[in-house]
């Protein structure tokens, strides 16, 4: 499986030529519910913010198509694990500056097998985000 993050995924849905191909030729894809937290966010604050009706308008319209696109995804929820995972990483000293929603998602490193969630997250992304020609 391959986790997109926020940044992937916003590039996916705004139909990023290079993003779209590579998630193409992923076997399987899915969000972290995180990700799927942190995209209604921003439509959320878009909506809020918006300084005339057109841009109210268009806040909504990109509310509906980004829940509609998500509704496509598997979301990787949190089970009891991955609940230990997040209390036990909460704990370390060392992740005091690291923010919430990243250790969330950390929490998905470990997988049932074994698999290296977070690494693949990563990595999917780096890879996603090269293709794309970065972010900045």
């Amino acid at each position: 499986m391959n986790l997109l993050d926020t940044d992937t995924l916003t590039l996916l849905m705004s139909g990023h030529a290079r993003v779209t191909e590579r998630v193409r030729q992923a076997d399987r894809v899915a969000i972290t519910l995180v990700t799927r937290i942190e995209i209604l966010q921003g439509r959320f604050a878009s909506i809020l913010k918006a300084a005339d009706g057109r841009q109210l308008l268009r806040a909504q319209q990109w509310l509906q198509q980004n829940e509609q696109y998500m509704r496509g995804l598997e979301i990787v929820p949190f089970d009891v694990a991955a609940a230990a995972e997040f209390d036990k990483l909460r704990q370390n000293k060392k992740l005091k500056k690291i923010g919430r929603a990243d250790l969330l998602i950390a929490k998905h490193r470990a997988g049932p097998r074994g698999n290296n969630r977070h690494a693949q997250l990563a990595a999917f992304s780096a890879s996603a985000q090269a293709t794309s020609g970065g972010l900045d």
